[in-house]
C-alpha cells in the first residue's frame, strides 16, 4: 500500500475508530454493543499493513482516545485496540483462525489483569471486591427487611450465600480467563465478516467437531485431583485458591472436549444438526447434562472415541 494510501486509509479508521470510542463512552445502551466493533479498525489497518505503520497507527489512536474520552478512555483503546492489532498482524500473516483466537485471547486477558491492577494500586478501587461487598449489604438488608415482617430467613440458606460470594472471589482468575475467551469469541464473530467484506483475507475456522485439545489435560486434571486430596489446602489459602482456579479452567477446557464430540458424533451419524445444538442449550439449564458432558471429553481424550468410531472427511 502506498504512503498516501496508507495514510488515507489510516485516517478514514481513525475517524471510525474515534466514533466507535464516542457512542461507547456516552451512549449507555448502544455502547455495549459498539464496543465489541472497536478492534474493527486495529484488524482491518493491520490485515493490509506492516507492523510498524500498525504500530504508528496504534500510538494515534491512544492520542485519539485522549481527545474523546480523557484518560477513561485509554484502558478501552489498549484492550480492544491491542486485541485488535495483534489479531490483524496474525491474519495478514496467514495464521490459522485457532491461533489467532488464543492469541487475541491472551492479549485481551494481560489487559484485563493490568487495568484490574492498575485501578487497584493507583486508584484504591477494587471492582469485584466492592461489587460482592454490595451483594452482600443487599442481602443483609433484605434479611433484615424479612425479619422485621416476621419472616425469618433460614441460617442454612444464608451460610449457603456467604459461600457463594466467598467462591466467587476464589474464582476471580478463572472469571478473567473465561470473560477474555468469551470476549475475543465475540470480537472475532462479529468483525471478521466485517473485515472480509472490505478485503481482509481470513481463514475459515476449522469445524468445531474436529477441536481436539492435547491429551496432557486428562494428567493435569488428574494431578489436580491428588493434590486437593492429599494436601487439602486451608480455605482461602493461596494453594486452594490455585487448586480452584486451575481446576475450574480444566473443567471448561474438558467441557469444550466433551461438546466437540458430541458435535463430531452428530455429523458422522448424520443427525440434525438441532441436536447438538440443543444439547448445548442444555448445558445451562440442566447441571446433570454438564457433568455427563465433561465425562465424554475425559474419555474422548482418553481414549479416542473418535478414532474407535471411525473418521468420516468433512
Amino acid at each position: 500500500m502506498k504512503n498516501v494510501n496508507r495514510l488515507t486509509y489510516g485516517a478514514i479508521l481513525l475517524a471510525i475508530f474515534a466514533i466507535i470510542l464516542l457512542i461507547t463512552l456516552y451512549i449507555p445502551v448502544i455502547g455495549i454493543i459498539m464496543n465489541l466493533f472497536l478492534p474493527l479498525p486495529f484488524i482491518m489497518f493491520a490485515g493490509k499493513n506492516d507492523i510498524k505503520s500498525s504500530l504508528v497507527f496504534f500510538i494515534a489512536s491512544i492520542f485519539i482516545s485522549l481527545i474523546v474520552g480523557t484518560l477513561f478512555a485509554i484502558p478501552l483503546t489498549l484492550a480492544y485496540g491491542m486485541t485488535g492489532l495483534i489479531m490483524g498482524i496474525l491474519i495478514r500473516e496467514g495464521k490459522s483462525r485457532f491461533n489467532v483466537f488464543i492469541i487475541g485471547t491472551l492479549v485481551f486477558l494481560l489487559n484485563l489483569v493490568g487495568s484490574y491492577i492498575f485501578s487497584i494500586v493507583f486508584f484504591e478501587v477494587n471492582i469485584i471486591k466492592d461489587s460482592i461487598d454490595l451483594l452482600r449489604e443487599s442481602l443483609q438488608s433484605s434479611q433484615k427487611l424479612l425479619s422485621s415482617l416476621g419472616q425469618d430467613t433460614s441460617d442454612t440458606m444464608m451460610k449457603q450465600f456467604e459461600n457463594a460470594f466467598s467462591m466467587l472471589e476464589t474464582l476471580v482468575p478463572s472469571i478473567f480467563v473465561i470473560s477474555s475467551i468469551v470476549m475475543v469469541f465475540i470480537i472475532e464473530l462479529v468483525n471478521t465478516p466485517i473485515a472480509k467484506r472490505f478485503g481482509i483475507k481470513i481463514k475459515n475456522w476449522d469445524p468445531f467437531r474436529n477441536i481436539f485439545l492435547p491429551r496432557s489435560i486428562i494428567w493435569y486434571y488428574l494431578l489436580l485431583l491428588l493434590l486437593s486430596i492429599f494436601l487439602k489446602p486451608e480455605t482461602g489459602s493461596f494453594l486452594y485458591s490455585a487448586l480452584i482456579n486451575i481446576g475450574f479452567i480444566l473443567q471448561f477446557l474438558l467441557l469444550i472436549q466433551g461438546l466437540s464430540f458430541i458435535y463430531y458424533f452428530s455429523y458422522i451419524k448424520n443427525f440434525s444438526k438441532a441436536v447438538p445444538v440443543i444439547v448445548t442449550i442444555t448445558l445451562f439449564f440442566i447441571p446433570i447434562v454438564l457433568y455427563i458432558v465433561r465425562i465424554l471429553g475425559i474419555i474422548d481424550l482418553g481414549f479416542d472415541l473418535r478414532k474407535r468410531l471411525g473418521k468420516k472427511d468433512s
